[in-house]
């Protein structure tokens, strides 16, 4: 206690200077309004740069809940996209299918449309996914087409997707017949330009002209009679004299392929018994 006593009575005279001071402004800013006025708006702006700087370091403690916050509404703004997006995509197939007038020929079939997920053009073996598997009724050995022609065969399918053997393959050959005739050949993909195959065996009596239409023969059970597969472009000399050789320019452009269509043939299993029991009971009467 006596120590703060002989504090106050050391600096006595600093106590009584800052007392005066403080009654000397007090009754200047009273009894002047212009003093007055200054000491408001300087009052005012010290009060606002204090505000200012403690608004500033609040906000800065708050910018991890902002930002959390901002994360969540950008996820959900991303997945309602997505889910429009997937919308979007299944309105489209739809419309797609809505536009196929189905042709006599194709009345023991059905259609699965399906979108390419990943396609390959650059190799010699070229492959194809889609969209569509076991749980969409998408078998192997189903053949797929685009609104331009033949697109490849199911070979392997999970249950939401499905792998499909590129026309674009040189182990796919495809029984084909040029339009308007009976006889029919093996087209199949020489590894050169994806817009070109070669329509191999075909008879030599057959009469064609540049500009005719390549067509399926039918003689399968995985793609119906007459659907177009490419143009003829010119013929090629085949090492044996009675067959020759075709270069067709293929109808389906690979690098843009987008929307197909996969070919259920309800026959299928029906036409693969009846022709097992042929080849087993043949000669047997």
């Amino acid at each position: 206690m006596r120590q703060l006593v002989d504090f106050f009575v050391r600096h006595g005279a600093w106590f009584v200077f800052i007392l005066l001071v403080g009654v000397s402004c007090l009754m200047l800013f009273r009894g002047n309004p212009y003093q007055q006025a200054v000491y408001m708006t300087s009052a005012g702006a010290v009060s606002s740069s204090v505000y200012g700087a403690a608004n500033s370091v609040t906000g800065y403690f708050n910018l991890r809940t902002i930002n959390d916050d901002l994360q969540e509404r950008l996820s959900s703004l991303e997945m309602e996209n997505l889910a429009l997006h997937r919308r979007l995509q299944r309105a489209e197939e739809l419309a797609y299918a809505d536009t196929v007038t189905p042709d006599s020929a194709l009345t023991p079939y059905r259609f699965i449309t399906a979108r390419v997920i990943n396609n390959s053009i650059a190799h010699s073996n070229n492959f194809i996914t889609i969209n569509r598997g076991s749980d969409d009724g998408v078998m192997p050995e189903m053949g797929v087409i685009d609104r331009n022609g033949i697109v490849g065969i199911v070979n392997v399918t999970g249950r939401h997707t499905a792998r499909v053997i590129s026309m674009l393959n040189s182990d796919l050959r495809l029984s084909c017949k040029v339009k308007g005739s009976d006889a029919f050949g093996s087209l199949v993909w020489d590894g050169k330009s994806p817009r070109f195959a070669v329509l191999e065996e075909l008879p030599r009596h057959v009469e064609f002209a540049i500009g005719d239409t390549v067509i399926t023969s039918g003689y399968s059970v995985v793609f119906p009679e007459g659907i177009p597969v490419g143009i003829v472009r010119e013929r090629q000399r085949d090492a044996d004299d009675n067959f020759y050789s075709l270069r067709v320019e293929l109808l389906t452009d690979f690098s843009t392929l987008s929307t197909v269509r996969v070919i259920e043939n309800f026959l299928k299993d029906e036409i693969e018994e009846v022709e097992t029991d042929q080849v087993n009971s043949s000669g047997k009467f």
